[in-house]
């Protein structure tokens, strides 16, 4: 069977020649839509065309010269082909210059069309390539990137924008690591929401007696302790976007609040008879599949049909192994410009180590170890490995400190108190380092 090779517009008003080209071409391997008018072909052809377009000059209405013309203000980079007859080489030279990549008069070798389109149509793939690239980019320049080419994240990508000014709740799933918050943000900036504030709350991280305050605010004398009114996340975030992450651990007391809230758009603060209307949009993350019974536990179901609105599924690293490089190339150039050092070039062991680790941390462990190479500790680097010798003092003093903070936290199956005790610090400057060093306490925690 021929491999496929390209996609292919053939335009040309003599119906026999249109059926014999287009059975040549497919022999060849390329995928030929057949039109006998110019003007079908802007129909298919527009910017996101990933082909080549090959017409005759001499038809009746939009000849191939006109053809080429509107190709050329829908993609100027788009590669159109000219087939002329005798008489039309001239005209065909002149357009040429004007940027057709190229034309072939008749009488031709069917050779010679099928060794133009295959330069054509890899010119196509190159330019559409450094396309996506661009994109990514692009979206490279956010704060926290949605980065990658895998269909999954280009999909992602895409159902984001289309519901980014969407007034719904979103549920996003994903591994510790895979960038729920980056989705959470995402939606937030690329729709109206935007000038309103993100507010984040982690749901695993706040002590029970602190959550409920933190959400849903209270009034001054409210319960002992009480001077000041507190206004909560969820009403500070009207207006804006409201992100709950790791909404199943959240107290089952809580999640009946939350649920009267989501369903009334409405809350009522501890202490205080007035209801107040909110303009809200949650944004709830859980690394665990809270439509499995199983897996969901103490997590009420009917408040997770009430988040369920849109469930969005971010993709653990190892199932997209392609987008890593591009990743960790980001990743260690922010990691070079963040540590004041020239950015380092990736040896083989780092390759090697790229490619073969199933990344359980996923990005967020990526991110982690462009710091590691950036500071000049490669994949092998465990406690007691030597930093590289142009290393200074403070910076392997850091090293060390942030490897003893993993340790124990690696230790402790990612338990704070635990890792605190362990270390005999102070838990804000056990914070303090976490912080410091880019350290995520959730990676360290069983799935």
């Amino acid at each position: 069977m021929t491999e496929a090779t390209g996609l292919v517009v053939l335009v040309d008003d003599d119906v026999d020649l249109l059926h014999a080209t287009t059975q040549l071409l497919e022999l060849a391997g390329f995928t030929v839509i057949a039109l006998k008018a110019a003007e079908a072909a802007l129909g298919v052809v527009d910017e996101s065309f990933e082909g080549v377009v090959v017409s005759d000059i001499r038809m009746p209405g939009m000849n191939g010269l006109q053809l080429f013309d509107r190709v050329k203000a829908v993609d100027p980079d788009l590669p159109v082909i000219l087939v002329t007859g005798h008489g039309d080489v001239d005209l065909a030279v002149a357009a040429l210059k004007d940027g057709v990549y190229d034309f072939i008069p008749k009488p031709y070798a069917g050779e010679r069309l099928v060794e133009a389109l295959k330069r054509a149509s890899e010119k196509r793939r190159l330019v559409m390539e450094n396309r996506r690239l661009r994109e990514a980019a692009a979206l490279a320049a956010d704060s926290m990137p949605l980065i990658g080419e895998a269909p999954s994240i280009r999909r992602l990508r895409e159902t984001l924008r289309q519901i980014a000014d969407m007034d719904v709740d979103v549920l996003v799933e994903g591994e510790t690591g895979t960038g729920k918050e980056v989705v959470a943000d995402l939606l937030h900036r690329w729709g109206r929401r935007r000038a309103k504030p993100f507010v984040a709350l982690n749901c695993g991280a706040l002590p029970e007696t602190v959550i409920e305050s933190e959400l849903f605010g209270h009034e001054a004398g409210a319960f002992t302790g009480a001077q000041r009114r507190r206004i909560g996340s969820v009403e500070h975030s009207s207006g804006g976007t409201l992100f709950l992450d790791e909404i199943e651990s959240m107290p089952p007391a809580l999640q009946v609040k939350l649920l009267r809230v989501l369903e009334t758009r409405s809350l009522t603060p501890l202490g205080s008879n007035e209801t107040r209307r909110l303009d809200l949009r949650v944004v709830a993350a859980t690394k665990i599949d809270l439509g499995r019974p199983d897996q969901r536990g103490n997590f009420r179901e009917d408040l997770y049909f009430r988040l369920n609105v849109v469930t969005l599924r971010i993709p653990p690293l190892r199932e997209r192994r392609g987008d890593i490089p591009m990743l960790f190339g980001h990743f260690l150039g922010k990691a070079a410009e963040r540590f004041g050092r020239p950015v380092a070039r990736a040896n083989a062991a780092v390759s090697d180590y790229l490619q073969s680790h199933d990344w359980p941390g996923n990005v967020r462990e990526l991110a982690h170890f462009a710091d590691r190479v950036a500071l000049g500790l490669g994949p092998d680097d465990e406690a007691g490995a030597r930093p590289e010798p142009d290393v200074a003092l403070p910076e392997r003093v850091g090293q060390y400190e942030a490897r003893l903070i993993r340790d124990a936290l690696r230790d402790h199956g990612g338990d704070v108190r635990g890792a605190i005790e362990a270390l005999g610090v102070p838990r804000k400057t056990f914070y303090d380092k976490l912080k410091r060093y880019g350290i995520a306490a959730s990676d360290f925690r069983p799935s």
